[in-house]
């Protein structure tokens, strides 16, 4: 056989007479037109099915994550589908919804918070799992680094380094009398005992006393408002809980009505009524794991994916919100501060 000439004879059929040169022309255009088309158009280009994303726990603030896979081209219903499950932030309920998606299945499942990437972990060590705003992926056994996650889980974290010891300070700075402060926190998140057990070994470098206000339910929120109104703290610290982030207006108003200081880890709160906040944009948390999932669906395995750190912490605070508290920050803090709500 000729090297420029390929024959193939089964039968009666035959693959005609082609250059060596002209098949890989062939293959090359069409990797090159796979390249830069979303998973989704490639899918009904191929006549298979739009791409699924399974979402456990569907709140307003999955609005940036879908509006980021409109941008990169993908259509509801066309090129992608949203298959949602409800949990409510319930153990026993995030279980069942992560172990459903799963099973169904679908080509990626998106989580927020670590009590629902934990979930997701267990529930499949196949199906691509992206996490969205986790507080410590690897102390919470998530991933085994940031670099090379491992596994079939990527995502990205809402701390980062000395996040907490930072927090303090600012607390600190804004309140220099402040000696005792509380942290509203979830014992079902991993993430959220590191933050506690961090603020533990803080607390005495700013000489300032701790108090722990667990709550795992809605109705744990009663105590927490039962002990906070018997023994109000200085400040208030509150975690990103999945949970206690869909209550957290609630939270709000139970501080502005008993003149509690309260330092928040995302700008939204504040604005909100919310004192101040320390933290990345949450926003983008969730526009960077639809990026995450665009490449999932480009092929992308997880585990080639780094744990996106944030590089870039805001402090937000709220000025009608300090007069309704009777405080009045220095000149000093406020030059600190990358936005002041009037």
């Amino acid at each position: 056989m000729r090297n420029s000439v390929l024959h193939y004879k089964p039968g009666c059929l035959e693959w005609g007479a082609m250059k060596r040169r002209d098949f890989i022309a062939l293959v090359s255009g069409v990797v090159a037109g796979a390249i830069g088309t979303p998973f989704g158009v490639q899918a009904q280009q191929d006549r298979r099915r739009p791409a699924h994303v399974g979402i456990v726990d569907n709140t307003p603030a999955w609005d940036p994550f879908r509006q980021q896979l409109r941008e990169l081209g993908y259509v509801e219903g066309e090129n992608i589908v949203f298959d949602y499950q409800k949990a409510d932030g319930v153990p026993d309920r995030l279980e069942a919804a992560a172990t459903a998606l799963a099973k169904m299945p679908v080509d990626v499942i998106v989580v927020f918070g670590t009590p629902a990437a934990l979930a997701a972990k267990r529930a499949t060590a196949t199906v691509p799992i992206v996490a969205v705003s986790i507080g410590d992926p690897i102390g919470s056994g998530l991933v085994s680094g940031f670099a090379r996650p491992g596994g079939n889980i990527t995502g990205n974290t809402i701390l980062g380094p000395d996040v907490v010891t930072k927090r303090l300070q600012i607390i600190k700075d804004a309140l220099p009398s402040a000696s005792r402060i509380a942290l509203l926190w979830n014992p079902d998140n991993a993430s959220n005992a590191a933050i506690l057990e961090q603020l533990r070994q803080a607390v005495p470098l700013f000489h300032m006393a701790l108090v722990s206000l667990p709550a795992r339910t809605v109705d744990d929120f009663k105590q927490v408002y039962a002990q906070l109104a018997a023994a109000p703290p200085d400040a208030l610290l509150a975690t990103n809980d999945p949970l206690h982030h869909d209550h957290m207006a609630e939270v709000i108003d139970f501080l502005l009505k008993h003149r509690i200081a309260g330092m928040f880890q995302i700008r939204q709160n504040v604005v909100d009524g919310g004192l101040m906040s320390y933290g990345a944009n949450f926003a983008d948390l969730f526009r960077q794991g639809a990026r995450y999932v665009d490449k999932i669906l480009r092929g992308t395995k997880p585990q080639d994916l780094p744990f996106e750190q944030p590089t870039k912490f805001d402090l937000t605070v709220n000025l009608k919100t300090a007069k309704a508290l009777g405080i009045t920050f220095s000149a000093g803090f406020l030059a600190l501060a990358d936005e002041v709500i009037q």
